[in-house]
C-alpha cells in the first residue's frame, strides 16, 4: 500500500494492553476490525485496534473489556494489507471511499479481473452496474485508477453487429483510447474504443511467429491491427506482406505499429474490401484470419497465389463438434486430395507438417474436425482447378486447435498446401 493510500486517522478502541487480546476476539466475532491497519501502541500501556469506519453505528463496547473510541492518527497497514491483491486493494479502496453505504450488492459489482494496457485499465461490461456508482461521478474512477495504478480507465460494452467487429468502449477516465500493447516481444498500439485486442490468439500468433517463412511474400486478407501480420515479419521472416484491412480505425493502428517495429517497408496496406484486391499471382503463403467463416475469402486467396508454384493457405474457421458419449477412435488425415502417392507402405495415409518434424498425433483430432478439413482441401482444390484450367493438388499440412469459441464450437486453422500438377 502506498502512503498517499493511507488516511490521515482511522476510528479504533483503546484498552489496556491486557486486554487487547480479548478485545481484538470481540471485535473478530462482530466483524468490526478494520484488518488493513496494525493495532497502535499509547502511553501508558495502551494499546488502540483499527475497526472499520463503515460499521461505525455498529459499535458497542464490550462490557468485559474497559476500553474507549479513539482516532488512529498516522495508522500503519498491516503486513495482510500490504499483501494485497489488486482486486482486493479495489475493493478496499472502493469501501471506504461508499463508507456506510457499503453492501453485498456493490461487493458483487466490483470486477475481479480486467485487461491492462499500459496505463489503461479496461473493465468488462458488467462491472459497475448498479445504481449507486452512477451517483459518485469522476469519483469512482479516479478511485478505480489509483487502486489499480492506471490513469485511464475504460470499460468494454458488447462488439458492434457491423462487420468489422468495432468494440463498444467507453472511455471513463482520460483524454484519449489510445494505448501500446507487447506481446512476445512486438509493440501494438491501437484505440480500445475503436479496435479489439484478441489476446485469446496467443498461441497461434505465436505458432505462426515460428514458421519458415524466409524470402517469401505473405498477403494477410483479414489484417486487423497485425495480430499476423506483425508476426509474420518480426519473427517469421517473410519478405514482404500485403495486408488488406476495411476498417479504417485498424488501417490506422496497424500503420502505426509497422512504424513501431521499424518494418514498414516490407508491408503494404490495401485498405479496403479484400473481396475486390486486385493482386494475382503473388503470394507464396495467404492467411485468412476471419472468424466464424474466411470462406468468402478462399476464390481471392486462389487468385493471389503464385499459378506455377503454388502457395500455403492458413484458414481460419470455427467448426461446430457435438458432445460425444465417448470419442471415437480418430483416423489419420489424407495428406492429399487428387494425388494417389499420398498412400504410404503400410497403406496408413501421411500428413507431413510444415517443418517436415512430428505430425499432430491422430488422438487429438476431432472426426468433425477432420471431415471440414478434408471438405475444404476439396473446395480448394476445385477453385483453383477451375481458376487455372489444370489440376491442382491440395495437402493438409496441419489442424491448429486455437481455442474454444463458444459451448461445442472451437476456432481451428487449417495448413493447407496447394500446388499445380506438373505433366509428366
Amino acid at each position: 500500500m502506498e502512503a498517499t493510500d493511507v488516511p490521515m486517522a482511522v476510528p479504533g478502541l483503546a484498552t489496556e494492553r491486557r486486554f487487547a487480546q480479548r478485545l481484538r476476539e470481540c471485535l473478530e466475532e462482530e466483524q468490526l476490525l478494520d484488518g488493513r491497519y496494525q493495532l497502535q501502541q499509547g502511553p501508558g500501556r495502551r494499546v488502540a485496534l483499527p475497526v472499520l469506519e463503515e460499521k461505525l453505528s455498529q459499535l458497542r463496547l464490550p462490557p468485559e473489556v474497559p476500553c474507549e473510541r479513539v482516532w488512529i492518527q498516522g495508522p500503519v497497514p498491516s503486513r495482510a494489507a500490504r499483501r494485497r491483491t489488486p482486486a482486493q486493494k479495489l475493493r478496499d479502496e472502493l469501501r471506504r471511499l461508499l463508507g456506510g453505504t457499503w453492501s453485498e450488492e456493490l461487493e458483487r459489482d466490483v470486477p475481479h479481473a480486467w485487461q491492462r494496457h499500459g496505463d489503461l485499465v479496461l473493465l468488462s461490461e458488467d462491472s459497475f452496474q448498479a445504481a449507486p456508482w452512477e451517483r459518485l461521478g469522476s469519483a469512482l474512477w479516479e478511485t478505480v485508477a489509483a487502486a489499480l495504478g492506471a490513469r485511464r480507465v475504460a470499460r468494454r460494452g458488447r462488439v458492434m453487429p457491423d462487420g468489422m467487429r468495432t468494440p463498444s468502449v467507453t472511455l471513463l477516465l482520460g483524454q484519449d483510447g489510445w494505448v501500446e500493447h507487447v506481446d512476445n516481444g512486438i509493440r501494438y498500439t491501437f484505440d480500445v474504443t475503436k479496435c479489439m485486442f484478441s489476446p485469446g490468439n496467443i498461441t497461434e500468433k505465436l505458432r505462426v511467429a515460428s514458421l519458415p517463412c524466409s524470402g517469401e511474400v505473405l498477403v494477410d486478407l483479414f489484417a486487423g491491427i497485425g495480430y499476423f501480420t506483425l508476426p509474420f515479419l518480426v519473427h517469421a521472416g517473410a519478405a514482404f506482406v500485403h495486408a488488406c484491412e476495411w476498417n479504417s480505425h485498424a488501417v490506422e493502428a496497424l500503420h502505426r505499429t509497422l512504424v513501431l517495429n521499424g518494418v514498414q517497408d516490407r508491408c503494404h496496406i490495401h485498405a479496403g474490401d479484400s473481396r475486390q484486391l486486385e493482386l494475382r499471382d503473388v503470394a507464396d503463403r495467404v492467411n485468412l484470419g476471419l472468424i466464424p467463416s474466411s470462406e468468402e475469402g478462399w476464390p481471392v486467396a486462389c487468385r493471389i497465389l503464385k499459378k506455377d508454384t503454388g502457395g500455403v493457405l492458413h484458414i481460419h474457421h470455427n467448426v461446430e463438434t457435438p458432445p460425444a458419449p465417448a470419442p471415437p477412435q480418430a483416423p489419420a488425415l489424407p495428406a492429399e486430395r487428387g494425388s494417389p502417392e499420398a498412400t504410404g507402405s503400410g497403406g496408413e495415409a501421411q500428413h507431413p507438417t510444415e517443418d517436415g518434424g512430428k505430425e499432430m498425433p491422430g488422438a487429438r483430432l476431432r472426426p468433425e474436425w477432420q471431415r471440414w478439413a478434408e471438405a475444404t482441401a476439396t473446395r480448394i482444390q476445385g477453385l483453383l482447378a477451375e481458376l487455372h484450367g489444370r489440376p491442382w493438388r491440395t495437402s493438409i499440412l496441419h489442424i491448429e486447435a486455437v481455442k474454444s469459441y463458444a459451448p461445442h464450437v472451437h476456432h481451428l486453422v487449417l495448413d493447407l498446401e496447394c500446388r499445380p500438377v506438373v505433366p509428366v
